[in-house]
Parts: C-alpha cells; sequence; structure tokens
C-alpha cells in the first residue's frame, strides 16, 4: 500500500476540498477530522472522474465559526497519521501572529496524546 498524501484545491461555500492520492485504488481509506480534540462528523471521499484518487470534501460546521483561530486536522483514521490541516481565523489578526501554528500544535499533540495512550493500553 502507497502512503496517502492529501493536496487541498479549495474552500467553498463552507467545505474544505482536496484530493487524496495513494492507498488502496479499490476502496476509500478512512479519514478522521478533528478540532480541539473531537471529532467533525459529514466527512465524504469520493472517487474521482479522471483522477487518480479521491475527492475529499470536509464541511465546516457552522457553530464552529467564530473569532479567534479555528484548527482542523485531517488524519488517516486507521494509522493516525496526520494529512492535512485547515486553519480559520477571524476577528483582529496580526501581521505576524503564530496562533494559527499553536492552533495547529494543539490538534497534533492532542493526536499523539491519544495514540500514546493506545499504544499504553494495547502493550500492557
Amino acid at each position: 500500500m502507497s502512503t496517502l498524501t492529501l493536496t487541498k484545491t479549495r474552500l467553498y461555500a463552507g467545505v474544505w476540498e482536496g484530493v487524496l492520492t495513494g492507498g488502496d485504488p479499490k476502496a476509500p481509506p478512512a479519514l478522521r477530522v478533528t478540532h480541539l480534540a473531537q471529532e467533525i462528523e459529514g466527512i465524504e471521499v469520493m472517487e474521482a472522474e479522471g483522477v487518480d484518487g479521491w475527492i475529499v470534501h470536509v464541511p465546516v460546521p457552522v457553530e464552529l465559526v467564530s473569532d479567534g483561530v479555528q484548527t482542523f486536522l485531517i488524519s488517516d483514521a486507521e494509522t493516525g497519521k496526520s494529512l492535512n490541516s485547515f486553519t480559520l481565523l477571524f476577528g483582529e489578526v496580526l501581521g505576524e501572529d503564530i496562533r494559527a501554528e499553536m492552533g495547529l500544535l494543539r490538534e497534533e499533540l492532542d493526536l499523539l496524546k491519544s495514540a500514546f495512550r493506545r499504544h499504553c493500553v494495547e502493550t500492557m
């Protein structure tokens, strides 16, 4: 099985879109999208016409669109590997603001913590 690669194509009408390549060409891979360690529902992975891969749609829940930095992490549900992320910034944003980077680091740290805990339980 080859490595999965997720490339953003656009964010349109509240839906993040991307192209996923790699993996089993006959079965769509399971993806997981989280925001502050909470799983986002409604992810669609569809066969892409004319492209060797899958089209991914991630709806951005309206209740998560608010002032501040909102970071969404997209990962392989089977392996937990981070494939991509996107960040929404609203309100007063400084030119050299690192809040988006901190939000992404928090999401990745939460993912690592849950993987480590799962590993500890499995190896006991």
